[in-house]
């Protein structure tokens, strides 16, 4: 009997691991990453900026015209939001503390100026950051999203791309540094894009496939707009 309660506390324990996940990186223009997206168990998105900011949450609008184009803006999230109040730190203060079930936690004052005030968990995805010790040219981006490492182009590569995120665990992102699509993205993992040839097309009239832009590559939504 011990054993078999210890097994069933076992997977709720992985479940709730499990529950919020890195689901969707967004990038505007397919060339400036926009945001970092997590998932709940209740389905609901929270978007992250690269700086560990939470700018947005709620759930997709898919179009009725399309299969697989969504509204830009998420729906508003009904249910139960709290924040955190006058217990926690000063500079935490009035920073979203839950969202459903999922609840977030922040890196206090006494951290790194480049985690202080950052967003460090949600649920029981820990948020990690660079700091000017590991690279001072990232200093402050996500660097940890639970167990997925991010990379970032050298600031000595080309000014199309030096900066721009280069690799999403095993997933690496390359970009174009030609003069007409300067700084879009050429492949992400094994996907590739041909933006001259798909601007040919759109002379032509010939409509593009949506689901170009948002293509599910290792376990991740990345979203071209």
């Amino acid at each position: 009997m011990l054993k078999f309660l210890s097994a069933i506390l076992f997977l709720l324990s992985a479940s709730r691991a499990q529950s919020q996940q890195l689901s969707q990186i967004t990038f505007a223009n397919a060339s400036t990453l926009s945001w970092f997206t997590f998932s709940t168990d209740q389905g609901i998105l929270i978007r992250v900026s690269e700086d560990g900011k939470v700018l947005e949450w709620g759930t997709e609008l898919m179009s009725e015209r399309s299969t697989n184009y969504y509204a830009p803006k998420l729906q508003p999230y009904m249910g139960r939001i709290s924040y955190y109040g006058t217990e926690a730190d000063s500079i935490n203060r009035g920073k979203v503390k839950s969202i459903g079930t999922a609840v977030f936690s922040y890196y206090g004052a006494y951290e790194l100026e480049e985690k202080r005030g950052r967003l460090k968990s949600i649920g029981m995805v820990n948020l990690e950051y660079y700091t000017r010790f590991e690279n001072p040219a990232f200093k402050g981006k996500l660097r940890v999203v639970g167990s997925t490492l991010l990379d970032y182009y050298s600031m000595f590569e080309n000014d199309a791309y030096k900066g721009k995120l280069r690799l999403v665990g095993n997933t690496p992102i390359s970009y174009y540094s030609t003069f007409d699509d300067k700084g879009k993205i050429k492949s992400i993992g094994q996907e590739s894009y041909d933006w001259s040839f798909l601007r040919n097309r759109s002379q032509f009239g010939v409509a593009q496939k949506p689901n170009l832009y948002r293509q599910n590559i290792n376990g991740v939504m990345y979203i071209l707009r």
